[in-house]
């Protein structure tokens, strides 16, 4: 049997215009009811699915189109992988966004739709002007702003790397999330071969399949959720895995992501590939060489690193600023293109 979730936390009377560093540098998440309750689309969702189509289209330019995720009715709202994994149970189809919009207009009161999602799309470029009017301040940071337009759709639970501050402006959704170390837990599909660009936990969780995943129930005990209403907000920390699930036939969601590290640091993930690559395979006893080489030098780097070494000649191992990652960038392409 599954340990019901603990509800996340929540932040009460939290302002728009002043969120907290302390929430926003965190490392827990948390619930913000009512965060965006004043923005004008939330106050046309909350009129009619069909007012909050009418207001977004107010900002659609139509001149570029938008990549639609839509899967068939029988997957249930799970964009997913097919059956054996060989591919997808879903297409993607760019079109236009005023068409994707109709779209789910004509299927909002049919009981078994396609499953139709506009995800990950970036505001300023395909909406300019919408965050003029339905916005969150994050002062001295600079997000990236996107939109999630769709009916009820399920997203299986991935972590990202970016902190997530994820407003939900139309309809209702659920989030269930887990820290970053139940990734044993969780089941996580490949790498490489991925729905929508990070990895993502194979369980159902409509339905978790105990004999084939037996260590979702550890998951579970660890797991917290919400269910969003028009205007709600949740803060989602870097890495922490994230199921989310969309309850209504039209549902929109605005969200922020940002690091709280350099624009020219890249993406651990790029690490991870290359190490499969050059170390999983090693012998046993050459991994553990290596296990105390990353410690030395990337997880635990102290005096013990390069103390002894002059401070002019440290080079690399001296904290590191844009030029010296632009060079070690060069030096490694070179040597991968050898």
């Amino acid at each position: 049997m599954l340990t019901a979730a603990e509800p996340i936390a929540e932040v009460a009377g939290a302002d728009p215009g002043a969120l907290s560093d302390d929430l926003l540098h965190g490392h827990r998440p948390a619930v913000l009811r009512g965060l965006a309750r004043d923005w004008p689309l939330v106050r046309a969702g909350r009129a009619s699915p069909g007012a909050a189509i009418d207001y977004l289209k107010r900002f659609d330019h139509g001149t570029m189109p938008v990549a639609a995720t839509v899967a068939p009715p029988e997957a249930g709202g799970r964009v997913f992988y097919n059956a054996d994994m060989t591919d997808f149970n879903f297409r993607r189809e760019q079109v236009p966004l005023a068409v994707a919009l109709d779209t789910l207009r004509k299927y909002a009161d049919v009981a078994a739709p396609p499953a139709i999602y506009v995800a990950s799309t970036t505001i300023d470029t395909f909406l300019p002007g919408f965050r003029a009017e339905n916005d969150i301040a994050l002062h001295g940071r600079d997000p990236l702003a996107s939109i999630w337009i769709g009916n009820r759709t399920r997203i299986a639970a991935h972590q990202d790397l970016p902190h997530n501050l994820a407003c939900v402006a139309v309809g209702r959704r659920r989030v269930t999330l887990f820290p970053p170390d139940q990734l044993a837990n969780l089941y996580v599909g490949p790498l490489d071969f991925t729905p929508a660009g990070q990895p993502v936990s194979l369980v159902d969780f409509a339905a978790p399949d105990l004999a084939r995943f037996p260590r979702f129930a550890e998951a579970m005990r660890h797991a917290q959720v919400a269910e969003l209403g028009p205007g709600d907000a949740v803060f989602i920390p870097s890495m922490w895995w994230h199921h989310m699930e969309a309850l209504e036939s039209f549902n929109v969601l605005v969200n922020y992501w940002w690091r709280d590290v350099p624009a020219w640091m890249d993406t651990p993930m790029n690490t991870l590939m290359y190490a499969i690559m050059t170390l999983r395979e090693l012998p046993p006893e050459q991994r553990e060489t290596w296990q105390e080489v990353f410690r030395h030098y990337v997880f635990e780097p102290g005096e013990a690193t390069a103390g002894h070494i002059p401070e002019h000649a440290r080079r690399v191992l001296d904290p590191l600023d844009e030029s010296r990652a632009r060079d070690l960038r060069a030096r490694l392409l070179q040597r991968l293109n050898r």
